[in-house]
């Protein structure tokens, strides 16, 4: 089976093009498609330069809607969905997440930073659900579309909504750890008080979906 990396991206110039070089050094990924959603920088440039394909919004919709136009450009059998600001992020990492998929010992993988930085490894060790590096069997996601038309709407609630679904489900999921990676930080990438309100507009969007269950 082959699989497609889908990157829902938002004005990660700094670190996209390391990310899809490294992807492409993987046999099993197929496809790498960065979904630009509404960026105002070199983001989309930079991922076609590093080989991937590149489909753009021309304003922001949101993670969920990126991951869902991600989604809907390939027909792999499996999806591994990857944040746009890691770090460290090497081919061993990549295949670590997708062979239990392509394996059939898991629906589904979640990546855990591991050995990273300690304040984004304390972040995913307290609520590893919440993490956007995931490898998920095609049929998981279609059946979710399905039962939750919405889901696409959630923007950054779309990793509770995938989560509820395989508990609900009852599906296999592996936990990945993924030694020295990490990502940046909002308040990195946008100064102290933009980057925490950013934070705290993502904890709003992840809450009001985590209410609808």
């Amino acid at each position: 089976m082959k699989v497609a990396a889908v990157i829902p991206a938002l004005n990660e110039e700094a670190t996209i093009g390391e990310i899809v070089s490294t992807l492409c050094k993987v046999e099993a990924v197929s496809q790498v498609i960065v979904v630009s959603d509404g960026s105002e920088d070199r983001t989309a440039a930079n991922a076609r330069q590093a080989g991937a394909t590149v489909i753009e919004h021309p304003v922001n919709m949101g993670k969920a809607a990126a991951m869902k136009t991600g989604f809907n450009a390939t027909n792999a059998p499996v999806i591994l969905f990857l944040d746009a600001d890691l770090t460290g992020l090497q081919p061993t990492h990549v295949r670590s997440l997708i062979a239990p998929v392509l394996e059939g010992e898991a629906d589904m993988t979640i990546g855990v930073f591991d050995a990273g930085r300690g304040v984004t490894d304390l972040a995913q060790l307290v609520a590893p659900y919440l993490s956007g590096q995931r490898a998920v069997r095609r049929t998981v996601l279609e059946e979710m579309y399905r039962e939750e038309p919405d889901a696409d709407q959630a923007r950054f609630g779309i990793e509770v909504a995938l989560t509820r679904h395989v508990k609900h489900r009852d599906y296999r999921v592996i936990e990945v750890p993924l030694e020295e990676m990490s990502h940046r930080m909002k308040e990195e990438k946008l100064g102290l008080v933009k980057g925490a309100a950013a934070r705290l507009k993502m904890y709003y969007e992840i809450l009001k979906y985590a209410q609808k269950g």
